[in-house]
């Protein structure tokens, strides 16, 4: 990004000359934390507008969840900042969309787990998270991605591609296809939470779980917020479960192609499902608790359905740094799906298989 148009944005949310520098890893929208002379520091953030079609819905979202947690009386967010003309967001020249929230100082995240204990506080932190919103109506809150978490739809999407995917590429994924087609009852205990509203509950999730999205103090290593609240929207209990697992309990990242040092790692999965249970406080159903432990399956499905899709859809989603790397990504994650299936076995947790 032009530093002149980062300059004239960072300056519609604050007075006199800013002082802005990049900010963060995140591989969506652009950051910079930007301060000024009257001590005022300030996230700057340029939203994706490839990802996030309709912007104006994230802030939306945020202003709702933001009052509602003040409301009553939780760990509030980081706070919108206004611009000088009481908007929310700033629109360029170029049509970039800007906003800026309150920066948290002091505070630091993790990029990986740290250990059990942080991901048990992270997983805890995230169930409080929604737990606060359980009053505020889910209807009232946009859809920022349609389909995001939709099993049966990211499954409609793998079989579609296979139909029109060319020879060469079939044939290099047939063991991933093989494997996700083998599992198709996953898919279908989607349909039945969807199909059993009193049982699943719509609930307002966070939607993207990562270690990395958990604020802590520099000072008590205690946890301070959940951020990066872009895909807030309505879903269901086993996105946010789901996506810890995949993200924080594995030993390897989905780019690894270590395939045999590819595993769930035991402590940091009881962790997650110990530190989202008593973080929920009361709030899951039984038949929630009684599923808990297929959120991770069926997260990591997923997510292995969408790199295979975008392989035989010749790449046209994820960026790849070499040609068969969204074929390894779905290796990466059927592996990673196969150890939890085994790990629950071997626990007699439950079934790992529907």
């Amino acid at each position: 990004m032009n530093e002149s148009i980062v300059q004239k944005a960072a300056s519609q949310f604050g007075s006199g000359e800013p002082l802005t520098e990049p900010f963060g890893t995140g591989l969506i929208n652009q950051s910079y934390k930007v301060s000024f002379r009257d001590g005022t520091t300030l996230l700057l953030q340029c939203i994706n507008q490839t990802t996030f079609s309709q912007p104006e819905n994230i802030i939306h979202n945020y202003r709702l969840i933001s009052q509602e947690l003040l409301r009553n009386g939780q760990t509030p967010v980081p706070p919108m900042v206004t611009t000088r003309k009481g908007k929310y967001f700033w629109i360029d020249d170029n049509e970039n969309f800007w906003r800026a929230t309150r920066f948290i100082e002091n505070s630091y995240a993790d990029s990986i787990p740290a250990s059990a204990a942080k991901v048990y506080l992270a997983a805890k932190c995230f169930a409080e998270f929604s737990a606060s919103l359980n009053q505020l109506d889910p209807e009232k809150l946009e859809i920022i991605i349609p389909h995001f978490h939709n099993l049966a739809y990211r499954y409609d999407q793998f079989e579609s591609a296979i139909a029109q995917a060319g020879i060469n590429r079939l044939l290099k994924a047939t063991h991933v296809i093989s494997s996700l087609r083998e599992r198709h009852k996953l898919v279908q205990f989607y349909q039945s939470i969807v199909e059993a509203p009193e049982a699943y509950p719509v609930r307002i999730m966070h939607h993207d779980c990562k270690i990395s999205n958990i604020l802590f103090d520099k000072i008590t290593e205690q946890v301070l917020c959940p951020v990066d609240l872009d895909t807030v929207m309505p879903g269901w209990f086993y996105s946010d479960i789901g996506d810890m697992i995949r993200t924080m309990a594995c030993s390897r990242e989905e780019n690894n192609t270590e395939w045999e040092h590819i595993d769930i790692v035991p402590d940091y999965y009881h962790a997650i499902i110990d530190g989202y249970v008593d973080g929920s406080g009361g709030t899951l159903t039984r038949f929630e608790k009684d599923n808990i432990h297929y959120a991770g399956q069926m997260l990591i499905y997923m997510q292995c359905l969408r790199f295979v899709t975008d392989f035989l859809n010749n790449d046209i989603y994820y960026k790849t740094l070499y040609p068969e790397q969204n074929l390894n990504r779905a290796l990466n994650q059927l592996i990673l799906l196969q150890k939890l299936e085994t790990f629950l076995e071997e626990l007699k947790i439950g079934s790992s298989r529907l």
